[in-house]
């Protein structure tokens, strides 16, 4: 072999070991980042997991792409279940959660599991819980949909994404509580998911949705919902500034919902690190704030520890407010 022939062996050598060197995994890395929202399509579950989605993409810079898996059940404790008895130290999965899942958790609703059987990673945003109808419907205000629940409670069916004692349930009944109406004499329609549910409204096989009014952004600007009052303690800014509070309309209600991120309880140190480095990364980045407010989404911002300390505290205070409810209760 020539002398130009072997430089040219060399240098594509050392060219080949460079790249490899550059392309090494940092420690902890996933291999398949892989985010799973615990229902179906659409919804704040949905919406959780796109974000994390776009931003490791687009600030995180990392090159594997994150998919998002749908496994809807029991309102998130299919999930949570399978995480943490058949996967636990899955390194490149994380799974959404929710107020309302902290509230699942006090009320023992993922079977024989607690908050403290997971590692919880990150909270990301929160947004408010609200109510809305059909744009077609009768219900123009507050005011209108409590008059036809104190005539006949019976008469007007609520839907939402979880089961009776669940934070969208747990909304209404707070609405009711506050009119003087029992909540158990309501009719509650069980859905999977705020996707489901507000498709359910926009069809009028339901007449009232309660969610997060995250979700209701893309319905509100098409004028296919109209939400009725949103469960904050002022008038949110943007698309939803014409939505009165219940507050001014008489009704003192205030719902936050908590939007973030858990892993399994066996995940590495080396894993759970890396993604809670790179959530705080993040978090700092102007453009996380532009991406979770194209989702509606208020700053909100915790990580490891300091949101493991938030969840325990959040779950007690869950606990005492479904007992007054008269609600299971671990």
């Amino acid at each position: 072999m020539s002398k130009t022939y072997q430089y040219l062996a060399l240098v594509t050598l050392a060219t080949v070991l460079v790249g490899c060197n550059k392309g090494e995994t940092v420690a902890g890395a996933p291999k398949r980042p892989e985010c799973i929202a615990p229902a179906k399509p659409g919804g704040g579950f949905d919406l959780t997991c796109k974000l994390a989605q776009q931003a490791l993409k687009d600030i995180n810079k990392y090159g594997e792409p994150m998919r998002v898996t749908y496994m809807p059940g029991g309102v998130g404790a299919v999930a949570y279940n399978k995480i943490v008895a058949n996967d636990p130290a899955n390194n490149d999965a994380i799974v959404a959660f929710s107020t309302g899942s902290l509230l699942n958790l006090a009320q023992g609703k993922f079977g024989q599991y607690s908050e403290k059987d997971v590692r919880w990673l990150a909270g990301v945003g929160t947004d408010y819980g609200m109510v809305a109808v059909n744009a077609d419907s009768p219900f123009k205000t507050l005011e209108d949909l409590v008059k036809a629940l104190k005539a006949d409670p019976a008469k007007v069916s609520f839907g939402a994404g979880g089961s009776v004692g669940g934070q969208d349930w747990m909304q209404t009944a707070m609405l009711a509580k506050a009119a003087g109406i029992d909540p158990k004499n309501m009719t509650y329609v069980a859905l999977e998911g705020g996707g489901e549910a507000v498709t359910s409204v926009m069809g009028n096989h339901i007449q009232v949705v309660s969610a997060g009014i995250a979700e209701m952004g893309p319905y509100v600007e098409s004028k296919k919902v109209r939400v009725l009052a949103v469960f904050a303690p002022e008038r949110l800014k943007g698309k939803f500034a014409d939505v009165p509070t219940a507050k001014e309309q008489g009704y003192d209600i205030e719902w936050p919902v908590i939007r973030g991120y858990y892993m399994g309880p066996k995940v590495s140190n080396e894993a759970f690190d890396w993604w809670k480095k790179s959530f705080d990364t993040m978090l700092k980045d102007q453009q996380f704030e532009q991406l979770r407010g194209q989702r509606d989404l208020l700053p909100f911002s915790l990580t490891g520890e300091e949101l493991s300390q938030y969840v325990a505290k959040q779950t007690e205070q869950m606990r005492t407010l479904s007992k007054e409810f008269n609600l299971q209760s671990k």
